[in-house]
């Protein structure tokens, strides 16, 4: 699965996303992007105040800090195509 996350040089909550992927790689194998928002001005403008914020692109989905792992879990584990 590709997902990806929208962060920025320095981000502790977004290494802490990282480490929540990392944990659950063995159940949800996937490939992460980073995008830094900084070098973008539609993206920075968008999601400034909103980092970490992870992109499934099969889903058209993301999803905001905070979360818990569960949460991410249960994002991870939709199916691609779904639509809630």
């Amino acid at each position: 699965m590709h997902l990806v996350l929208y962060t920025t040089l320095g981000c502790h909550l977004c290494e802490q996303v990282e480490a929540m992927l990392d944990h659950l790689a063995s159940a949800f194998p996937h490939q992460l992007q980073k995008c830094d928002i900084a070098e973008d001005d539609a993206l920075l403008e968008i999601y400034a105040t909103e980092i970490p914020v992870l992109f499934r692109p099969d889903i058209d989905m993301e999803i905001a800090w905070p979360f818990e792992i569960e949460q991410l879990a249960q994002f991870l584990a939709l199916p691609s195509g779904a639509v809630l």
